[in-house]
């Protein structure tokens, strides 16, 4: 049997978490320090981060409360019009409550807003480095409340690694073009610069490809076809985005080094985040692991090494590799010995399994108007 839609939902999310994790022990450090620590390759596999191994950062949890989100949204669409935007404005302000800030919502805080089965998840409390911009874009009254100059302005990561859910909504009538606008979208609620929005949407628009079961190159394509329509707010992004195909392309099925990933940025602003990313996953995705298992096992191993061995944001561009090749190749391709041991993989593989739930079989577990079930209450709206 070929790689399921829910394998493929599976593998993105657990392979953004193995690659944050990957990266969190050496995330603000030089190639130069990473090696003095860990040798001359860099790290292997887990090293210390935030106490212990396999911890995860603010991108995975960020990625959580996304899911959640576009599952409340779905469920709050029964009771008329819906604005995932909205769903996915107080998703993030229940972040920031595990982040130990208090939310200024007004008017004051509905009690959905404090009321979520991830609120009482231990593994996604913590600050875990989180981004300032993230923190005072979401420090507002309301969505439509001006961002603060910092936020207007910034092209930060923060907004890009928290989108792929918008491309594993993989609903029917949800084409690439849809999820990637709602991504772009939702990433003004936190960064007000263009190219923050369009590399959120380039991501969204390529993993809604992925789940379809087409090839990463075609996917990263069909997203260069959406940021060249978009007009010169965009170029920013296909530009980075066609400098890491061009370099995949010079050398072939090799994963790059880190001074190829130099070359691309380090991966501190949301197109050279995607960029790196896209970089490292195609190797893995490319015709020349065939459909050996074994083959195809140590190229996705080497792709996520590469994407967190450089002098960068090695969890942020860790975790977008891993989103990526996850999408493409599923979970079982990721290696065993790091997906067990990651933190908060069994919040992420119950999130994973929602949203194919919501996704394929969302008419059975909720409707207009029925008494809410025990699915609704798990998830009631904004």
């Amino acid at each position: 049997m070929g790689i399921t839609l829910r394998d493929r939902i599976r593998g993105c999310l657990l392979g953004g978490a193995v690659g944050d994790a990957l990266g969190a022990g050496i995330e603000f450090a030089s190639w130069a320090q990473i090696r003095s620590a860990h040798g001359p390759d860099g790290v292997t596999g887990y090293v210390p981060a935030h106490g212990h191994l396999g911890a995860i950062t603010d991108d995975t949890q960020l990625t959580a409360f996304t899911v959640e989100a576009l599952l409340r949204g779905a469920v709050r669409s029964d009771r008329g019009v819906v604005s995932f935007p909205l769903a996915v404005w107080f998703a993030y302000q229940r972040w920031l409550l595990t982040q130990d800030v208090e939310p200024v919502i007004d008017p004051p805080s509905p009690g959905n807003v404090r009321t979520s089965w991830l609120l009482d998840e231990p593994e996604l409390r913590g600050r875990r480095a989180p981004g300032a911009t993230c923190l005072a874009g979401l420090a507002r009254p309301t969505p439509e409340a001006p961002l603060p100059a910092a936020c207007a302005t910034s092209k930060g990561c923060g907004t890009v690694i928290r989108s792929a859910p918008f491309g594993l909504f993989a609903l029917p009538w949800e084409r690439a073009a849809a999820c990637a606008g709602l991504a772009r979208e939702c990433s003004g609620l936190t960064h007000g610069h263009p190219t923050a929005g369009y590399a959120a949407g380039a991501l969204a628009w390529t993993v809604r490809t992925l789940v379809d079961g087409v090839p990463l190159r075609t996917a990263v394509d069909g997203a260069l076809g959406w940021l060249d329509d978009a007009g010169p707010d965009a170029v920013e992004t296909a530009d980075a985005l066609r400098g890491a195909v061009r370099s995949a392309t010079t050398y072939g099925d090799c994963v790059p080094s880190p001074r190829e990933i130099e070359a691309l940025g380090g991966g501190w602003v949301a197109e050279e985040a995607l960029a790196v990313a896209v970089r490292c996953a195609l190797p893995a995705c490319g015709e020349a692991t065939g459909d050996d298992p074994g083959r195809r096992e140590a190229a996705v191993r080497a792709a996520l090494l590469a994407a967190v061995n450089h002098g960068g944001d090695s969890d942020s561009t860790g975790s977008l590799c891993g989103q990526l090749l996850g999408a493409a190749l599923g979970d079982e391709v990721l290696p065993a010995e790091w997906v067990v041991d990651v933190e908060a993989r069994g919040v992420l593989l119950r999130l994973a399994d929602d949203l194919w739930y919501e996704v394929t079989r969302g008419s059975q577990l909720h409707g207009d108007y029925l008494p809410v079930t025990r699915w609704s209450a798990r998830y009631p709206g904004y």
